[in-house]
Formats: structure tokens, C-alpha cells, sequence
């Protein structure tokens, strides 16, 4: 994600719905600067935010905890409600253009497609990640 307003948009979803953080790449991820601030009404001064040089290793890191690694990619068969969100989650979203690399996309645990209807078939990215935050919220509040 490299769009300022995109990360401050999902910080502030991401903070509404508890998330403990939010996982960026160093290169070509968005700044936090005063526009993503701004976006993110504060949350980015909020939430905790890491760069890192390989995304494969907060992933492995996540792994080994517990965590169930959820890629939002609408290639999936499955939907996003078929995927129990009450244990420890981690969510990876592909980049505006790119997607999900293939490398992250193999570690991830599951994958799953929001439902769409209209001609368009994707989301922007910050609403993808607020549908997903949202599902483990709803499914966590049973």
C-alpha cells in the first residue's frame, strides 16, 4: 500500500476494530506522515505500526504464535464469512496494482474473497481491510 490516505483509512478501521497493529513494507509502503495522520483521524498515533524489509517475517513471526494468516485476494474460492475469525488473525492485502506476491500468498493460511456483485470486481483497499476487520468483529461479539 503506498497511498497516504489509504493507510490513514485503515489505521482508523484497524484501531475502531482493536487490531493490535498493522505490518507495512519498508520499500514502497506508504508514509506515516501528517496526511496519513490526518486520514487516519489520529489512529496512526495510536496503533502500532512496523516497516519491515520482508513481509515474510512478521508472518512467520505471526505464525509461530497461534496466528491464522488470512490473504483478502478475490481469486479465492472461499468467502470471507466461511473463515473463522474468533482465534488470532493477521489479514495481508495486496497492493493497489500488484496484489499479493506469490511468496506471501504461500504462507498465508487461508485465503478469501469478499463477495462481490457488481462489474467492477475490487474493492479499494482500505475497504477490503475494513470488511475483514469488521467480519472477525462481528464473529468475535457471538
Amino acid at each position: 500500500m503506498s497511498d497516504v490516505r489509504n493507510l490513514g483509512a485503515i489505521a482508523r478501521s484497524a484501531e475502531c476494530a482493536g487490531s493490535g497493529g498493522i505490518i507495512l513494507p519498508a520499500k514502497g509502503g506508504a508514509a506515516i506522515n501528517a496526511d496519513g495522520v490526518k486520514a487516519s483521524a489520529g489512529a496512526l498515533l495510536r496503533i502500532g505500526v512496523a516497516k519491515c524489509k520482508n513481509l515474510r517475517i512478521p508472518l512467520y513471526y505471526l505464525k509461530e504464535r497461534g496466528f491464522q494468516i488470512v490473504a483478502a485476494t478475490e481469486k479465492a474460492e472461499g468467502l470471507i464469512y466461511d473463515v473463522d475469525m474468533t482465534r488470532p488473525t493477521a489479514f495481508v492485502m495486496g497492493s493497489e496494482g500488484k496484489g499479493i506476491s506469490s511468496s506471501v500468498l504461500a504462507l498465508c493460511d487461508v485465503q478469501a474473497r469478499i463477495p462481490m456483485h457488481g462489474d467492477i470486481g475490487s474493492l479499494n483497499v482500505s475497504v477490503a481491510a475494513s470488511l475483514m476487520l469488521f467480519e472477525a468483529v462481528r464473529q468475535r461479539q457471538k
